[in-house]
C-alpha cells in the first residue's frame, strides 16, 4: 500500500514532522479495516462535504486500534500524534494552558511572565496531523465533550486565549474506545454524530491471527498456533456469551504464541481483567 493512499502528495513536511510519520515494521500485516478506511477516506477526499475526517474504531483491548491508527499515518503520509484521556480532564487538557515562565537570570516574582502553550489537539488541528483520542468514553466534564465536539468539526476553528486556530483541511483524528470497561460512558452522541467511518474491531479471521503471531513473534508452528488461536477465540465467544467482564484478544494472544515459542507450558493464559 506504500504511497497509493496519500492524501496530500504535494505537501512538504518538517523534517521534525516526517519524524512523526509512522513507519511500518516488517511484522505489520495489513487488516481488511486498514484496507476498507484508506479506501473510503481517499476516494471522498476531494469530495467537500463528504470529506471523511474522523474515524471511530470500537473493540476490545488488545484488538490493534492504535496500531490501525499509527497505520494510517503511514498510509496518508500524515504524522502521527495521540492523547489518552482521563476523567478528570478539563478545558486546558483540550485547548492547552497559560503558565508561568521564570527568567533564566533569576526567581523574582516581577520577573515572571506567562506563555501560552497550545494542547496536542491544537498542534495537530492547526498542522494537519492524524491525531488519535484514546477513550473519550472516560470523560465527565460536559464542558469537555463540548470543546472536543467544537474540534471535531469539519470547518471549525478553535478559540485560544491568544488566537483562532482554523482546522488545517489534513487533519484526520481516529478515535479509539474500549466497551464495556470500568469507568466507560457510552460515547457521547455529539462526538459520534461528527464521526464519519466507523469499525468494530472485533478478533480478526483465524487465518489472519495465525499471520499476524508468525509474523510479530517469528514462532512457524501452524498446528501449534491453529491450536492457540481456537482456544483465544473460543474463551473470546464465551466471555462475551456469559458477559464476564474481561477479554482474550489479539493481545493476549500474540504473547502467548510468543511465550510458547520461547518455551513456555502449552496452556490457557487467564482471561486480562
Amino acid at each position: 500500500m506504500e504511497n497509493q493512499w496519500l492524501l496530500s502528495p504535494h505537501r512538504q513536511l518538517t523534517e521534525a514532522e516526517k519524524m512523526l510519520v509512522w513507519k511500518k515494521p516488517p511484522s505489520h500485516i495489513e487488516s481488511e479495516a486498514e484496507r476498507r478506511i484508506c479506501a473510503e477516506v481517499k476516494r471522498n477526499w476531494q469530495r467537500g462535504e463528504m470529506r471523511i475526517t474522523n474515524i471511530l474504531l470500537e473493540g476490545d483491548a488488545g484488538s490493534g486500534k492504535t496500531q490501525l491508527a499509527k497505520a494510517l499515518s503511514a498510509d496518508f503520509g500524515l504524522p502521527y500524534t495521540k492523547i489518552t484521556c482521563f476523567a478528570d480532564m478539563d478545558k486546558s487538557d483540550v485547548l492547552g494552558s497559560i503558565l508561568p515562565v521564570l527568567s533564566e537570570d533569576g526567581h523574582d516574582a516581577k520577573e515572571v511572565r506567562y506563555q501560552f502553550y497550545p494542547s496536542e489537539i491544537v498542534r495537530a488541528y492547526e498542522n494537519g496531523w492524524l491525531l488519535e483520542i484514546q477513550e473519550p468514553t472516560v470523560i465527565r466534564d460536559a464542558v469537555v465533550l463540548m470543546a472536543l465536539n467544537s474540534a471535531l468539526e469539519p470547518d471549525g476553528s478553535i478559540n485560544l486565549p491568544t488566537r483562532i486556530v482554523h482546522r488545517h483541511p489534513d487533519f484526520i483524528v481516529v478515535i479509539t474506545t474500549n466497551r464495556g470497561y470500568n469507568g466507560w460512558r457510552p460515547l457521547n452522541e455529539a462526538l459520534r454524530d461528527r464521526v464519519q467511518h466507523s469499525e468494530k474491531m472485533d478478533l480478526p479471521p483465524k487465518a489472519v491471527m495465525m499471520e499476524r503471531a508468525a509474523a510479530k513473534t517469528g514462532y512457524g508452528d501452524e498446528a501449534v498456533l491453529s491450536l492457540l488461536a481456537d482456544t483465544i477465540i473460543t474463551l473470546d465467544a464465551t466471555a462475551k456469551a456469559n458477559a464476564i467482564k474481561g477479554v482474550a484478544g489479539m493481545r493476549s494472544y500474540l504473547f502467548w504464541a510468543d511465550a510458547v515459542a520461547n518455551g513456555a507450558a502449552l496452556r490457557a493464559p487467564c482471561i486480562t481483567r
